[in-house]
């Protein structure tokens, strides 16, 4: 079944707070068929996101039937990543119409008896991308390591931010594109709802048990180099400075073990949800490399810049002062100099 998917994004549709439904529109646009946010009903999708065309905005689900969708993807997240009781008539009358349900929500719908129970009767799907595999739930072994049990060929290259929903998956998959491009045997792992979403497989990071998430994501590359590659792009979660959500990217770290990160920044946000700033690039590239120090020589090679809401101006002195500060290469991942960006990276990473 080809799908036809509509986005629920209420109240949140927007360049920075709706990063599912933006992956989505950018990624797969020819299955996407409308938005659902009555706040800019009436607009389209490149009126709001500067992407996705004619793609419209609907004030209710009921509104979007007449692009006839079969999928509803739930485009958003919440902070705490739960379901919002006031969209639950909304899921009913989406399954109630024979929608497919993709989730991305640590609320595991699929377990829900009211959602389960419709879904079987109206003879509909859900997916929840965040339900983790019991096989996952595994302590790191230290399959990277050539001093214990090493049976790990390819490199791999690790995406970290200054901030979190700054850009960590699209400049990992951007980079794994650019690498297919010339011929490598390259391949991306998603870590989280959206990086799945597009790649049909990973694993949703943040919903592992803290004492497991180094041996899932070490599972996870292992498996794909039983697979044959050779370049391993691995999408980053979190921000080692956010006091909410460090501990993700700290299993990230210790898990992938990376040969190589990529910082993504974005330059014109100063401080995070917390107050703390941002701004010093330096110190938080510091930071990361000398975490992995005790293991491995890791370095950050090059800064892929989020340009969201920045004119070409800004654009332009952001990234001559990055460039300046850290004499490392700085690259929007969505234009042109994916390519340049690219060759730096592939030699630095061959060194290690």
């Amino acid at each position: 079944m080809i799908r036809r998917i509509v986005i629920l994004a209420e109240g949140k549709f927007s360049p920075l707070e709706s990063k599912t439904a933006n992956q989505a529109i950018r990624y797969l646009p020819n299955e996407v068929v409308g938005v659902i946010d009555s706040r800019n009903a009436g607009k389209t999708a490149q009126d709001i996101l500067g992407f996705g065309g004619t793609i419209p905005i609907f004030s209710s689900l009921q509104k979007s039937f007449s692009k006839k969708p079969n999928t509803l993807l739930i485009g958003i997240a919440p902070v705490g990543g739960r379901l919002p009781d006031e969209w639950r008539a909304i899921l009913k009358e989406a399954i109630q119409h024979k929608l497919n349900i993709i989730n991305g929500l640590h609320t595991i719908l699929a377990d829900d008896e009211e959602f389960s129970s419709l879904a079987k009767k109206y003879n509909v799907t859900i997916s929840d991308l965040r339900k983790i595999p019991s096989e996952y739930e595994v302590v790191a072994k230290g399959s990277w390591s050539t001093t214990y049990r090493k049976t790990r060929k390819a490199k791999t290259i690790l995406t970290v931010g200054t901030d979190c929903n700054v850009g960590k998956m699209t400049a990992s998959l951007e980079l794994h594109r650019e690498f297919l491009k010339r011929k490598l045997k390259s391949d991306f792992v998603a870590t989280g709802q959206t990086g799945i979403l597009l790649s049909g497989r990973g694993i949703a990071i943040d919903s592992v048990v803290s004492d497991f998430v180094a041996g899932a994501i070490e599972k996870e590359i292992d498996n794909r180099v039983a697979e044959g590659a050779e370049y391993i792009h691995v999408e980053g979660q979190g921000s080692l400075t956010h006091q909410g959500y460090s501990s993700v990217t700290l299993g990230l770290l210790h898990g992938v073990m990376p040969d190589a990160m990529i910082l993504v920044h974005h330059p014109i946000r100063e401080k995070d949800d917390y107050g703390f700033s941002i701004t010093n690039v330096k110190k938080i590239i510091k930071l990361h490399e000398q975490i992995l120090s005790p293991f491995k020589k890791s370095k950050v090679v090059g800064i892929a810049m989020n340009t969201v809401n920045m004119s070409p101006k800004q654009i332009r002195e952001a990234k001559k002062k990055l460039e300046s500060e850290t004499n490392l290469p700085v690259a929007d991942v969505l234009t042109y100099e994916i390519k340049e960006f690219s060759n730096v990276l592939f030699d630095e990473i061959t060194k290690y």
